[in-house]
């Protein structure tokens, strides 16, 4: 795939907010999951049935909270690349929560919206 550098900024940034919003999708889809279990085994009377499916969902879960983590530090990365390069999209300031889509960016600017949660600090490199 040939991409010229120009265009390079705007699609790193948009891949990583999407790489982002998918994972936290996926956390909560497998919250949601982990919910239910619960409640279907309450609601059989049964208190410990299934509870080696919940203890591999659960796993499940720590690895999408470690790939989360590494996530951010390739976030990190990146915002440093794109400083170093002045191909920096959008700064976000530091300890801030994460803001809709709608916040960041319009569809002028080339971001996605509408996108979900998005990350803290949206980088790009050239």
């Amino acid at each position: 795939m040939q991409m010229l550098t120009t265009d390079a900024p705007r699609r790193v940034t948009t891949d990583l907010m999407e790489a982002e919003a998918a994972l936290n999708e996926a956390l909560q889809t497998q919250s949601k999951l982990l919910s239910t279990l619960l409640a279907a085994r309450e609601a059989m009377g049964e208190p410990f049935v299934g509870q080696h499916v919940i203890m591999r969902l659960v796993k499940s879960q720590e690895s999408l909270l470690a790939a989360g983590s590494d996530l951010a530090r390739v976030h990190e990365g990146l915002l440093k690349i794109g400083r170093e390069r002045g191909a920096v999209i959008h700064d976000c300031p530091e300890n801030k929560p994460m803001r809709p889509a709608q916040e960041l960016a319009s569809p002028a600017e080339g971001l996605p919206r509408g996108v979900g949660v998005l990350p803290q600090k949206v980088v790009a490199l050239v």
